[in-house]
């Protein structure tokens, strides 16, 4: 009896012991994956100065300018659809670039015209596009509005995609396109969650 005293002792520290690594580890994992998880980037996100925060901004916006740049068309085509934030347009009828229909970017549906037979759309900036396309942002024009059926001829810049009803209930997603370059930039930053610097008032 006077052996158990010591055996149990032993045992119950052995436990103990055992228990200890173990938790440490458990803690040291925790820490590890809070980390990964994002406590590291955030800090560092929050860490940056404003100069540094503005000159991020600066250079996401200019990528995205470039973007839009090189990924510009030549919109010049008929008009199929008006839709409250723009109007559909099957692109392809290069023949309305010529003089004297080249002088203004809507061209009245009389004029005489057919699309391109087998026409392939470049890849190369400004070049013509060819498809359906959901143009934006038109030119203000005080003497005419875009009627269905009419023609335009108009220089485009990318915006992601437009998902529009073609027939009934058909849903049809179609290029989305900006007639202004500073909204294209505006669309496509917004898209890409990228939002303009803040910073905290003095004082704060």
């Amino acid at each position: 009896m006077k052996c158990l005293g010591p055996l149990v002792m032993v045992a119950i520290v052995a436990m103990l012991l055992a228990s200890i690594p173990k938790a440490s580890a458990q803690t040291n994992n925790g820490a590890s994956t809070n980390v990964a998880g994002g406590t590291v980037s955030a800090l560092a996100k929050d860490s940056r100065t404003p100069a540094q925060q503005a000159r991020d901004f600066e250079a996401a916006t200019e990528k995205i300018r470039a973007d839009c740049v090189q990924g510009r068309r030549i919109i010049c085509g008929r008009i199929l659809k008006i839709l409250p934030g723009g109007i559909v347009v099957d692109s392809g009828y290069t023949n309305l670039m010529r003089p004297p229909l080249n002088k203004t970017w809507l061209i009245p549906g009389t004029v005489k015209t057919e699309r391109a037979a087998n026409l392939v759309e470049g890849r190369e900036p400004g070049c013509v596009g060819v498809g359906l396309f959901f143009l934006t942002d038109l030119p203000k024009s005080r003497s005419a509005k875009p009627r269905r059926y009419d023609y335009v001829v108009v220089q485009a810049y990318p915006t992601g995609h437009y998902t529009y009803a073609s027939v009934g209930t058909v849903q049809r997603t179609v290029r989305r396109f900006s007639c202004t370059l500073a909204n294209a930039i505006l669309l496509n930053r917004a898209a890409a969650g990228i939002q303009p610097p803040t910073f905290a008032p003095p004082g704060k």
